[in-house]
């Protein structure tokens, strides 16, 4: 097995999604930083920072030169950082006096960064059109089974009568929020960073601020108020938000995988997997890894969270934590991104299961409060609790019980006693189409 499988032949395909995964493979970093570089000379050469002839001479030498990744790791080993040597590389391939230009001003850190912060834009924008199909699917897939009585379940036990739409915006709901917050964590994110060695650009001076401003609109970021390069806010913002994601969508696979049981068989997974050995079973794959990617994202933050502890003006090791669980992160809300969309898009709803398992029990509730306005509180839970213990069908157990003047066939349907839940579904419909 890979040291991580997100980045494996096998497994990548399974915890990750490619078009997101793609952005964060060495030759997807190594062109980010390159693009960077290229983006500083030429704002530089406009603002007479470096001659004008240099910036052209790295912009268009720079546009189609492939770097092995291999060839640099022996000068991370020794830097602890890939910039020295790829800078070396491009200077070499640049050449002539415009060599001496390239990364001028510029810290290792600024182009690192900057690099990611431009990864980080794409593979959201990804993420952002799968999200909103996926709450579009939720939201149809609420509206189609608004009425469909259930069993609710709480602490793993048949609680109450409610329907499959509210289950559904139950899943929905968060979603929507975290589509609402991610304008704010890109916001925040989308920051050049630019502050040479130190934080204060003192190799360009007094054109510092105006390269960082230059930098930031030819990239199409965001020019802050200052370097940000122990200020690690937005990656931390983002970090939970993709956590939060991943929450949200593991709460759709653990309901899913439970109602797919093969004794309750109240969902089923349209794409359920096979066994190697048992040809009755439909294993939910998919539900399984958005438990699975919920769970290991969970784990992942709590150790990205110590990134947020840079020393100083530059911290190595708290910098070198975020890469090392951030790419993770992202590749897990992007795999269960397309797993959920996939298992919303597949999921087969038996209506006839959940009806059978809406009463009975379900009723208690009722019963109780309905058998309450003919005796005490207490003595109306107490005959109720004594009808569940017979067994058999409640409703018609308390009916022998009671001479209370109760319509019992009225209080036995289920979707007599579903509150609010339509007014809860389309209230949270509201949202989605907002």
């Amino acid at each position: 097995m890979a040291v991580s499988p997100f980045d494996s032949a096998i497994y990548g395909p399974l915890f990750s999604n490619p078009e997101v995964a793609r952005l964060f493979t060495d030759e997807a970093e190594l062109a980010a930083m390159i693009r960077v570089e290229r983006a500083l000379a030429r704002v530089e050469g406009r603002l007479g920072v470096i001659p004008a002839a240099a910036a052209e001479a790295i912009d268009e030498r720079l546009k189609e030169i492939a770097i092995d990744p291999a060839s640099l790791a022996g000068g991370v080993v020794s830097a602890g950082v890939p910039l020295p040597g790829l800078v070396k590389d491009l200077r070499k391939h640049v050449g002539g006096e415009a060599a001496q230009f390239v990364h001028w001003g510029a810290t290792s850190q600024d182009i690192v960064d900057t690099a990611l912060v431009l990864r980080l834009g794409e593979a959201l924008d990804l993420m952002a059109a799968r999200l909103d199909r996926l709450i579009e699917a939720l939201a149809a897939l609420a509206e189609r089974h608004r009425s469909t009585v259930m069993a609710a379940r709480t602490r793993t036990q048949i609680a109450v009568p409610t329907t499959f739409g509210l289950k559904v915006a139950g899943w929905l709901a968060p979603l929507i929020r975290r589509r609402r917050k991610l304008a704010e964590v890109r916001r925040d994110l989308a920051q050049v960073q630019f502050g040479g060695a130190g934080g204060t650009a003192s190799a360009i001076g007094a054109d510092g601020l105006k390269v960082m401003e230059a930098l930031a609109e030819e990239l199409g970021l965001n020019a802050g108020p200052m370097p940000w390069h122990t200020q690690r806010d937005g990656l931390f913002e983002l970090a939970a938000w993709l956590t939060s994601l991943t929450a949200s969508l593991g709460k759709i696979g653990t309901d899913v995988a439970l109602l797919a049981r093969s004794e309750i068989v109240e969902l089923r997974p349209g794409s359920g997997g096979g066994s190697s050995t048992m040809p009755q079973k439909a294993n939910p794959v998919a539900a399984e890894l958005l438990v699975t990617l919920a769970r290991t994202a969970a784990g992942t933050l709590g150790t990205f969270a110590q990134a947020g502890l840079h020393a100083e003006e530059r911290d190595g090791a708290a910098w070198s934590i975020e890469w090392a669980t951030l790419p993770s992160l992202v590749a897990a809300a992007a795999g269960g991104l397309a797993h959920g969309e996939a298992l919303v898009g597949s999921l087969v709803v038996e209506e006839a299961a959940m009806a059978g398992r809406a009463g009975g029990a379900t009723l208690a509730e009722a019963a109780s409060f309905a058998l309450s306005e003919h005796m005490t509180r207490e003595e109306a839970q107490a005959l109720v609790k004594e009808a569940a213990g017979r067994g058999g069908d409640l409703i018609a157990t308390l009916s022998t019980l009671s001479d209370a003047p109760i319509d019992w066939e009225a209080l036995g349907d289920p979707a007599r006693h579903l509150g609010v839940a339509e007014a809860f579904v389309d209230r949270v419909l509201a949202e989605a189409r907002s």
